[in-house]
């Protein structure tokens, strides 16, 4: 038998230089074209958009300047236009509604996730999904003529005797306003942030779950030390896209918001957002400089939906990096 003095050598392909890519064939690299001219398009959109907006608004702009963020004024007779008012209806709309849709989104989804039995899971999440099928119209229909008469007739009432006379709940009853909007809003954004929070939940490794469980944490323990810490940056991509969709809700707030250029403290007066500004008068706007205020107030939510945007991406990455300084 013979034996080896020294180990044979084998063979190898020496490693590609590290930081250098492999070389494409003809087929990768049409796919390559393919997607990075996919991804460039909706950049080109973006900017599009903007500067489209932009161009539609000179005259507004010119006229007014910044003026037109500040002012309340909205009267095509005089020719007279800010966007106070709108912003004023979006902020509070958007409030009303991200107040009430998180802590219920994320109260629907761990119980989803955590204590409903499957079957039931299963119903009350296909429920959901269908809620967030639903067109927008539809919610403003149901709106005004179920949900505002009941708003007037029960539970603004019951919030003036609640509140006695506060600044928040005064005014006549009639049922639309800015609170009916915010809470058809609401019913509007919970199913979105519920799906994707149940989702989220669901990511959390079993092994955590098990481990906390075992140590003899009850479950309300393991949901707020385990569940929720490990899921905090999902939770707020939730909550942002909520946001994103409440700013831009046009129909279903256009029939309930009363669609009045005023600026009130009380929730029960009519108001109006810059989408149901623009749904209302965009098709009235005869004047040029009536117009081009409309595409302004275009201009302003779109600038505001890309400021909400990376305001969103910087908070997850602070997050992001917050957690990787603590391990």
């Amino acid at each position: 038998m013979q034996i080896l003095s020294e180990p044979q050598a084998i063979e190898t392909t020496p490693p590609a230089e590290a930081g250098r890519r492999p070389r494409l064939n003809v087929m990768d690299r049409f796919i390559h074209g393919v997607v990075m001219v996919s991804a460039l398009v909706v950049v080109v959109l973006i900017a599009g958009l903007f500067a489209e907006l932009a161009w539609g608004s000179r005259l507004s702009i010119g006229r007014f300047g910044w003026r037109f963020l500040a002012s309340d004024a909205w009267n095509p007779v005089t020719g007279e236009f800010g966007a106070l008012s709108s912003l004023f209806g979006t902020l509070v709309t958007t409030i009303i509604a991200l107040a009430l849709a998180i802590p219920l989104s994320l109260a629907i989804a761990l119980y989803l996730v955590e204590l409903a039995p499957p079957r039931l899971a299963a119903v009350v999440g296909g429920a959901i999904e269908l809620l967030a099928a639903i067109p927008s119209i539809i919610y403003g229909m149901w709106g005004l003529f179920l949900f505002a008469p009941f708003m007037a007739d029960h539970v603004q009432p019951w919030l003036q005797r609640l509140g006695g006379g506060v600044f928040l709940v005064s005014g006549p009853p009639m049922g639309i306003g800015m609170l009916t909007a915010g809470l058809v809003l609401a019913l509007m954004v919970l199913p979105f942030i519920t799906a994707i929070s149940r989702d989220v939940f669901r990511l959390v490794p079993p092994v955590l779950r098990e481990s906390a469980f075992g140590l003899g944490a009850t479950t309300a323990e393991v949901t707020r030390k385990v569940t929720l810490p490990y899921t905090l940056r999902g939770i707020v991509g939730a909550a942002f896209l909520g946001l994103g969709r409440a700013l831009g809700e046009t129909m279903a707030v256009t029939f309930v918001i009363g669609n009045d250029h005023a600026i009130s403290p009380s929730l029960f007066a009519s108001g109006n957002t810059i989408s149901s500004t623009l749904a209302n008068e965009f098709t009235e706007a005869s004047e040029p400089l009536y117009l081009s205020s409309l595409v302004e107030l275009g201009l302003v939510l779109l600038a505001i939906t890309i400021l909400v945007q990376i305001a969103a991406q910087l908070w997850l990455g602070w997050m992001s990096r917050g957690r990787e300084e603590g391990r």
